[in-house]
């Protein structure tokens, strides 16, 4: 990080959250399964604030923690480490203020077709009503953070994903988040096959 130009104080950042996390992890086998509930573990425990930096960094701190050589080479040579995370969306902000504007705001039909692709797969998997209008509404969250995205790709997604994920205080609602913009993914990239990764599950 230090070659990707990261200055003394974003190093002590880093070093102060790891130190963090790196106690949940000791003695663990290289799963990512493991990795994600030690990350869940810390999550609260740091300012909400600081969440899309502390995601940035176990995103990829992961490869290192597993010594995915390959995977660290590739990301280091295509530009997948970041310094800095994007701002949050919603600094000052509550989910009910939020959640409350999205009644009203208005999306574009290239906004749309996806989320109408989407909603129609959920009601395929069988989703009751009540199912579809909070999925709906989550995806719309993002959305909205997804309008300045200038290309298409996994990056800008995790970017805008974890620029929202603030919002969510209560984990229950935060892992439902996480698994419908996982799903919504596919769709949003026009994948042909994007319906067989939706589970109501």
């Amino acid at each position: 990080m230090q070659a990707k130009g990261a200055d003394e104080v974003n190093l002590a950042r880093r070093q102060d959250f790891l130190a963090r996390l790196l106690p949940h992890l000791q003695g663990q086998p290289a799963e990512g399964w493991l990795y994600r509930d030690a990350v869940d573990e810390v999550l609260p425990s740091i300012e909400r604030q600081q969440w899309p930096f502390f995601l940035l960094l176990t995103r990829e701190y992961f490869h290192f923690w597993t010594d995915d050589i390959k995977a660290i080479a590739s990301l280091s040579a295509g530009g997948g480490f970041n310094v800095e995370p994007p701002p949050l969306a919603h600094t000052e902000e509550s989910l009910k203020q939020v959640w409350a504007r999205l009644d009203t705001e208005k999306f574009s039909v290239a906004e749309t077709w996806p989320l109408k692709a989407y909603l129609a797969a959920l009601r395929e998997e069988g989703a009751d009503k009540a199912v579809a209008e909070t999925r709906q509404k989550l995806i719309k969250l993002l959305l909205v953070q997804l309008r300045d995205v200038t290309e298409k790709n996994g990056k800008h997604y995790r970017a805008a994903v974890e620029s929202v994920l603030p919002l969510f205080v209560m984990k229950e609602t935060r892992t439902l988040f996480l698994i419908v913009v996982r799903e919504f993914f596919y769709f949003w990239m026009g994948d042909p096959d994007a319906a067989t990764h939706t589970l109501l599950e």
